[in-house]
């Protein structure tokens, strides 16, 4: 027998419970555009801190961090994006030569392959007309709307920033606000430093992309390098992903310059996995590989790609919490040692503005 007695404060709770569940499931989509902007928030606070450190308003510190990240990333674009319509061209003009080539490399190994016809027999006027040209018009300006939306939400967070906090601090008993104060200066120090690991980890599979691929003699090296950084922002996959377009953009001038093109980059996925990934998120995220593995598959088996871009800071996240509750029952471990014992590849610069006071 089991017998559950509940007060009628305790089904007021339940019930508030429930609605809030219901309710965040229903606007699932702008939670998540929040929880972006907040990420964006933390990792860009110590540069907007730092400008406030040299007398420069806060709107106007906001303002230029933003505008230097969007001109580096419009930068970024302005070289991908021509050389891939260039590339896009040159494939569907010469794509059954292509497929030949691949039939004739295939045969040297004795796997009999049929390619030119199938390449021949495409349409390409239905491919890029009609309805799949509307639902892929319809996906960018989605795209683009829900970055806009995160753009203006991570400026207010960065400008009100201060304010926000002293309204959370509202709530916090006296007693508490010195662990408040370091648990939000870890969240901030491990989100804002995953951003900036990744940062680098992208950083350095682009201009290694680059060098390969000019030393092999491939055209639009600098934009397959963009690709490459921009593939590596998905943990574990991006690696493999950065892979295909630079093998296939070396494909087009010989069978054989994609071979060495495809074993060096392979070779630097190893590099990548065995000691960047466990250097990044584990020194910095203190989470172990197989946390990382589990939470990149949990990640994309809920949410996709969303999902896995997200698991990694919400699981470092969540590991913060964890260890307060943990050092609050072993008050022997101190969680502001755990906390300093991060290390965090960033500028060497205030994490967020100097703890507030209780209000």
């Amino acid at each position: 027998m089991l017998k559950l007695e509940l007060s009628g404060r305790g089904l007021l709770i339940l019930g508030l419970a429930a609605l809030g569940v219901w309710m965040v499931t229903q606007i699932w989509a702008v939670v998540l555009l929040l929880i972006v902007a907040a990420i964006f928030m933390a990792a860009l606070l110590p540069y907007v801190a730092l400008f406030v450190r040299w007398h420069v308003p806060r709107p106007l510190a906001v303002l230029s961090v933003l505008l230097m990240v969007l001109l580096i990333l419009g930068g970024l674009f302005a070289v991908v994006v021509p050389a891939m319509i260039d590339e896009f061209t040159d494939v569907r003009e010469h794509l059954p030569e292509y497929a030949q080539d691949m039939e004739d490399f295939l045969d040297n190994f004795g796997i009999q392959a049929e390619l030119s016809d199938p390449a021949r027999d495409i349409n390409w006027g239905e491919i890029i007309s009609g309805r799949v040209a509307v639902d892929y018009t319809q996906r960018l300006l989605v795209g683009i709307l829900s970055g806009m939306t995160v753009l203006v939400l991570t400026a207010y967070l960065l400008n009100d920033a201060p304010q926000i906090k002293r309204y959370l601090y509202r709530y916090i008993p006296d007693d508490r606000e010195a662990d408040a104060a370091r648990i939000l200066q870890a969240l901030e120090r491990v989100v804002g430093g995953y951003i900036r690991g990744q940062i680098i980890t992208s950083a350095i599979i682009g201009v290694y992309t680059m060098v390969v691929l000019l030393a092999v003699g491939v055209p639009n090296a600098v934009a397959f390098g963009v690709l490459a950084a921009f593939a590596d922002v998905i943990p574990l996959i991006g690696a493999f992903i950065a892979i295909i377009p630079a093998v296939f953009g070396a494909f087009q001038e010989s069978p054989t310059q994609a071979m060495i093109v495809l074993a060096l980059l392979l070779l630097y996925q190893q590099f990548e996995d065995r000691f960047l990934v466990p250097r990044v998120y584990g020194s910095q995220l203190g989470l172990q590989p197989v946390v990382v593995l589990i939470a990149v598959l949990i990640g994309g088996e809920l949410l996709g790609i969303p999902g896995i871009l997200l698991a990694l800071p919400a699981t470092a996240t969540a590991k913060v919490f964890l260890d307060y509750f943990l050092d609050r029952r072993d008050p022997a471990n101190a969680f502001a040692r755990r906390a300093e014992s991060v290390e965090i590849l960033a500028p060497d610069v205030p994490a967020s503005d100097p703890p507030v006071p209780g209000a």
